[in-house]
């Protein structure tokens, strides 16, 4: 972080398209029509007169409008790689993260579970842990894996994933290999600085992503028990996983579908770029807890601060970095995902993002002022 540079405040509130002007939400209405489309083609079909996306995938040669998805996804984060680096590529962290970022989902999220069924492998993506990737710990998907990824799935998701956000912040994850984060760094940076800085969303957000790691959890668990007890219980196959309005089938529709895909991705332009990530994300729930027990932190040189408010302009996460700053406070927020804007765009580099095992400074965060908006 000592190579950041520091660009100061941009042109953020001079373009419609950044700005929800009219071009934002025309964006908006693409996007969230995209994604209707994509999670209920089959449904839509007789309105659409066919499945376009499947036609289309069909047409590139691509196994189904998923992998046409994983391809357009690609390229949505290349692109929005080159619009970042451009306007920020005056750091090394920023360059090396986002190739990071930008290669991982090319290759884990995208190249390797199209070919491994070529090689009469299953489709997996390495890169996705439980409970992002809510399904990895069903026993039903564990025990129709091979027994190394498997091991993978369970070891990387309630072991590892947890292990490094401990020492390293939950950054090493949601900025530098969870795809969800790659577009919100890449394709959604020119939105960031929409997320919502107010009291009630700080509120909101505290609740609703522990909430859903909750439910997360109790669907994981259900799942599980009707894997083994499924068959002598009815009930209990019901409620988790037999029928449309099962926990199984719920959680997909409205975490995995409506709240990660439409709303998530597709209100960028209106609502910021990790609206998933901050509110919803039960992975980001998962690491920023233990985040707040490890290493990761930001320090702020004392004294340094002149209160410009860039930093929390720029904080994708709704974070009021401004306020620590002013009270000359290093800290460390479950939400932060070391995204290191508020350090690049700081004109004094008064702030630094480290893992460090050194004693924290502490204080009461409800001695912080939060301006509501």
């Amino acid at each position: 972080m000592d190579l950041q540079g520091q660009n100061g405040l941009l042109s953020t509130y001079r373009e419609g398209f950044r700005a929800r002007g009219a071009a934002a939400w025309l964006i908006a209405a693409t996007l969230v029509s995209f994604y209707v489309v994509l999670y209920w083609e089959d449904r839509l079909s007789g309105a659409l007169g066919g499945r376009p996306l499947t036609w289309l995938a069909e047409s590139l040669h691509l196994r189904n409008r998923w992998y046409l998805y994983g391809f357009l996804y690609c390229v949505a984060m290349s692109a929005g790689g080159v619009y970042y680096l451009r306007r920020h590529g005056n750091s090394r962290y920023n360059r090396t993260r986002i190739a990071v970022n930008v290669g991982v989902q090319v290759v884990f999220g995208f190249t390797l579970p199209f070919v491994m069924p070529l090689f009469e492998a299953p489709e997996f993506y390495f890169s996705y842990f439980w409970p992002l990737k809510y399904d990895y710990l069903y026993p039903q998907t564990l025990t129709q894996l091979p027994t190394y990824l498997s091991v993978y799935a369970v070891v990387g998701g309630l072991v590892a994933a947890p292990a490094m956000a401990y020492f390293f912040g939950k950054r090493w994850y949601c900025s530098w290999v969870c795809g969800c984060g790659g577009l919100a760094n890449t394709f959604g940076d020119p939105y960031r600085h929409l997320t919502s800085k107010s009291t009630a969303s700080w509120r909101f957000e505290r609740v609703s992503i522990h909430s859903v790691l909750v439910i997360a959890i109790v669907t994981t668990a259900l799942v599980g028990a009707d894997f083994f007890w499924g068959e002598s219980s009815p009930r209990l196959h019901a409620a988790a996983t037999g029928g449309p309005l099962s926990v199984k089938e719920l959680y997909g529709f409205v975490v995995g579908s409506i709240l990660a895909g439409v709303i998530g991705t597709g209100l960028y332009p209106l609502l910021g770029p990790r609206s998933w990530c901050r509110n919803f994300c039960p992975m980001a729930a998962l690491l920023g807890l233990v985040q707040k027990l490890g290493r990761y932190r930001i320090t702020v040189k004392p004294d340094m601060c002149i209160s410009c408010g860039n930093c929390s302009t720029y904080c994708e996460m709704g974070i009021d970095v401004r306020s620590y700053a002013q009270r000359n406070e290093s800290f460390t927020r479950a939400s932060c995902v070391g995204c290191g804007m508020c350090a690049h765009m700081c004109p004094r580099g008064v702030l630094k993002l480290e893992n460090s095992s050194a004693p924290r400074q502490r204080a009461a965060r409800a001695s912080l002022p939060i301006v509501s908006g």
